[in-house]
């Protein structure tokens, strides 16, 4: 039996123990993280040197590009690390901050598209009290509550689960470092402080997807009541690229982590693991430059200012 103190590193799922698979792994990560830096970074540059996309819109989109950089940026690299060299290690420490990490940017991209639903709720619902209710500081403010949220959040989650005393081994189930792989490690009975601060925080979460849904039936009302067919289209086309990016994000991660254990198979958990973990930072900017004229036209711009100037 050993404790937490006696660990000095963690043993991290073994993707494959064969190495052509091992490499194809990496190339597949590494597809996977240059797609969300190119698309990610895309659209950090766009909105930031577009002057006509400084609206409260692009500037949310904005931090989640941000968000989805550090979250990837987070497991990835080191999943690609362990492919390559074939190995499974992981520091003590090297595990609490990618857990910090993670936490802290999933936590935020959770606030971000709770914000940018609301966002989507005062444009269709309160057009007239838009500029008030969305000025530049209201915005900024909300920015900076969603990033501290998620700092506090992540301390908190990564300080309880670390103060834990570990008793049954150091191999964790995952690919990277998660909160209920590590759980599964403690002496029994000794994570239900840790386990209390999860459902407070699952609840927290629950508030903010029941404001979503109710948003989205105001929204979907108001929209059904406009009359021309023309400003329906207009109004469904800005909220359908949130909603998706919504659904991918939930969906994934919770199917992830609350799926039937009939179903359980380490090859189907793994690649639900890289499902929620690595493809919603991939998938977002293309979701949402697919429907937006105004940013494919930025994007479009700074690619061939970008061509021309090289």
């Amino acid at each position: 039996m050993s404790n937490s103190s006696s660990i000095s590193h963690f043993l991290l799922l073994a993707l494959t123990d064969r190495r052509q698979l091992q490499l194809l792994h990496f190339c597949l990560f590494l597809g996977i993280s240059l797609a969300a830096l190119l698309g990610n970074g895309l659209i950090i540059a766009a909105v930031a040197c577009s002057h006509h996309l400084h609206s409260p819109m692009f500037f949310f989109l904005l931090n989640l590009a941000l968000s989805d950089l550090g979250s990837i940026c987070t497991t990835v690299p080191k999943a690609m690390h362990n492919s390559l060299w074939d190995t499974r290690t992981i520091s003590y420490a090297g595990c609490a901050a990618q857990l910090f990490f993670l936490t802290f940017f999933l936590s935020a991209e959770y606030f971000l598209l709770t914000i940018m639903c609301y966002n989507r709720y005062v444009s269709i619902c309160k057009p007239l009290h838009y500029g008030t209710l969305l000025g530049s500081r209201a915005c900024a403010h909300m920015a900076a509550a969603v990033w501290a949220t998620a700092f506090l959040n992540a301390l908190m989650q990564t300080a309880n689960t670390f103060f834990l005393p570990l008793c049954h081994g150091n191999a964790l189930g995952q690919f990277f470092c998660e909160i209920p792989h590590i759980l599964k490690l403690s002496c029994s009975k000794s994570y239900l402080r840790e386990l209390g601060l999860l459902v407070f925080s699952f609840y927290f979460a629950l508030g903010c997807f029941v404001f979503i849904v109710f948003s989205y039936v105001q929204i979907f009302r108001a929209v059904l009541r406009i009359p021309s067919e023309q400003g329906q289209h207009k109004a469904f086309s800005t909220c359908l690229p949130h909603l998706a990016v919504v659904s991918l994000f939930l969906s994934t991660g919770i199917f992830a982590h609350l799926k039937p254990l009939s179903i359980s198979a380490p090859s189907l958990d793994l690649a639900l693991s890289v499902l929620y973990s690595a493809v919603p930072p991939a998938l977002n900017p293309l979701i949402y430059s697919l429907r937006n004229q105004e940013l494919k036209a930025a994007v479009w711009i700074l690619m061939t200012g970008w061509f021309w100037e090289h």
